[in-house]
């Protein structure tokens, strides 16, 4: 059952009030720091993905000093994450197509990052939202799950879950609206044991005398 605006707009209200600031947990200082920590992320934690970088930024924190650090150099410093060999190449070509075509700078416009290598929509939109303050919205697996089970959305895609989110929550809160879901569904409304009973917005959320 899809939510009334004037609940959906007391929902987000709430989650504003509770983290007025909400922000990414990735830990970066640059645009290109938070796009290879996105990259890195799939399929990873945000943890695991913090220590890699913390020993690997302090070394190489650019296109060209990556690209120096060579295919092998980069695995050292990922080797501890998921899928590091597919994730190390993808840096790799993207770090090449930065420095070839963007002088070293990375892109603020979703073609030019959709075109980098190991970057699809999500991690686009993550980019432009957390980087560049775009009002996008990633849709993850926390996001996709909570905003079917607060009736955000009915889909069973995730860009239909994406474009239904753009459509139902209102501008003034789109800007944080990513931030305030994932770590919603990260922390509260989780996969198999929802923290109903603590939940801010559980007298709002039409699933949760159902889950």
């Amino acid at each position: 059952m899809k939510t009334k605006p004037n609940i959906i707009s007391e929902m987000f209200s709430r989650l504003q009030a509770h983290n007025p600031k909400p922000s990414t947990e990735l830990v970066y200082n640059s645009p290109f720091e938070l796009l290879i920590a996105v990259i890195l992320s799939a399929q990873a934690t945000d943890v695991s993905v913090n220590k890699a970088t913390l020993k690997l930024y302090a070394v190489a924190n650019t296109p060209q000093a990556i690209l120096d650090l060579g295919l092998d150099g980069l695995k050292d410093y990922i080797k501890t994450i998921g899928l590091y060999n597919t994730k190390a190449a993808n840096i790799i070509k993207t770090c090449q197509i930065l420095v070839e075509q963007h002088q070293g700078q990375v892109p603020n416009n979703r073609e030019s990052l959709e075109a980098l290598a190991g970057v699809g929509r999500k991690t686009a939109n993550v980019v432009l939202n957390t980087a560049f303050g775009w009002p996008t919205i990633a849709v993850d697996t926390h996001i996709f799950r909570i905003a079917n089970r607060l009736g955000l959305a009915q889909s069973n895609s995730v860009d239909g879950v994406e474009k239904q989110l753009l459509a139902c929550i209102p501008d003034e809160f789109k800007l944080d609206a990513h931030h305030w879901l994932i770590l919603h569904g990260r922390y509260v409304c989780t996969a198999r044991k929802p923290q109903c009973a603590s939940c801010l917005l559980a007298d709002l959320c039409p699933s949760a005398t159902k889950i």
